[in-house]
């Protein structure tokens, strides 16, 4: 079974949870810029959450599908359409074989998560299905979709193929059915345009001059043109420090506040690099990842300083929608 890449998208590539355990080599982790939709979308198709799924950023690329296949579309509205007729996201959709998907471009959001029931039958690099490609490691031949790429998919679960079977029966002779059952509003992250995200204190907050924190906390900030997988540059009222000071380069992860000399701040993202030198206002809440996720640049944004518990609590809230969506995944 496979899917054919008719126009590559954007910038379209394979992402599962990431590279995880290469950290101390100087290997990103990488993986999808919004987990949430990525596992979502799995658990729609009977796949383990963290099997790989293409994301596709802004425009979506066109596919054949070249087998009978069990989808879903979770994360940005890219209007999806199959044979030219729309599609809705997050839920299951079965596609017969010959069938196009095509995508209209963003409405809503910046990147969408198409998994496919099986997953993509592509050689795990490092333990690891997800494309960093800075390196060319990982994903299909290391780099984003191009024209003409085949990518094989692998065996579907029975869970799957049920599914599969229910909505095929539903779709009788038309190119596509969609599943009644989908994930609502109410489960969702608080994904909206120009959001407030929250942040606990970096390791150098108390660097920062009393008026760099309150415009860092009080002012909203535009993503730039110049961002990308590996970071957010964003553009508004300097964060000053107190006064010039060196730091030596230490850890940094996805979710960092950096400020380099001219006191715009870089949100670094799933791309980002092990290590880095510039001093840390603040960190991310990981339940927040995804909403940075779906931002687009020129999109502003704002931060709420929440407590260290504060951010664990709403991880394991999270958890605990995903951990329910599977348990009602099962008795259908």
């Amino acid at each position: 079974m496979h899917i054919s890449v008719k126009k590559a998208g954007l910038f379209t590539t394979l992402q599962d949870l990431g590279r995880t355990g290469w950290r101390q080599a100087g290997i990103p982790v990488s993986g999808a810029m919004d987990p949430f939709a990525l596992r979502t979308a799995n658990l729609l198709v009977g796949n383990e959450e963290g099997e790989a799924a293409l994301e596709m950023t802004m425009t979506g690329p066109t596919l054949e599908m070249e087998a009978n296949l069990l989808i879903a579309i979770c994360g940005a509205d890219l209007q999806p359409r199959i044979n030219g007729q729309p599609v809705k996201n997050w839920r299951p959709v079965y596609v017969r074989k010959g069938a196009v998907l095509s995508f209209a471009g963003s409405v809503k959001g910046c990147r969408a998560y198409l998994a496919v029931a099986g997953g993509f039958a592509v050689q795990p690099v490092l333990g690891s299905k997800a494309t960093y490609t800075r390196a060319g490691i990982g994903g299909f031949c290391g780099r984003a979709l191009e024209i003409g790429d085949r990518l094989a998919i692998g065996t579907m679960s029975k869970s799957a193929l049920r599914r599969l079977s229910q909505l095929a029966r539903r779709a009788g002779n038309r190119a596509y059915a969609e599943g009644e059952w989908y994930v609502g509003p109410g489960f969702l992250p608080p994904y909206r345009a120009n959001p407030t995200v929250r942040v606990t204190r970096g390791g150098q907050f108390s660097w920062f001059s009393e008026r760099g924190k309150e415009n860092f906390f009080t002012e909203a900030f535009q993503i730039s043109a110049q961002s990308d997988r590996m970071g957010y540059r964003l553009t508004g009222p300097e964060i000053s420090l107190c006064h010039p000071r060196e730091l030596l380069s230490e850890a940094v992860t996805p979710g960092t506040v950096q400020v380099p000399a001219d006191g715009q701040p870089i949100i670094l993202m799933a791309d980002c690099q092990t290590t880095g030198g510039y001093p840390k206002i603040a960190e991310v809440i990981t339940a927040d990842l995804p909403v940075l996720a779906q931002m687009k640049p020129g999109e502003k944004v704002r931060f709420a300083e929440v407590s260290v518990n504060e951010a664990q609590r709403q991880y394991r809230k999270q958890e605990k929608k995903l951990a329910l969506l599977k348990k009602r995944l099962a008795l259908l």
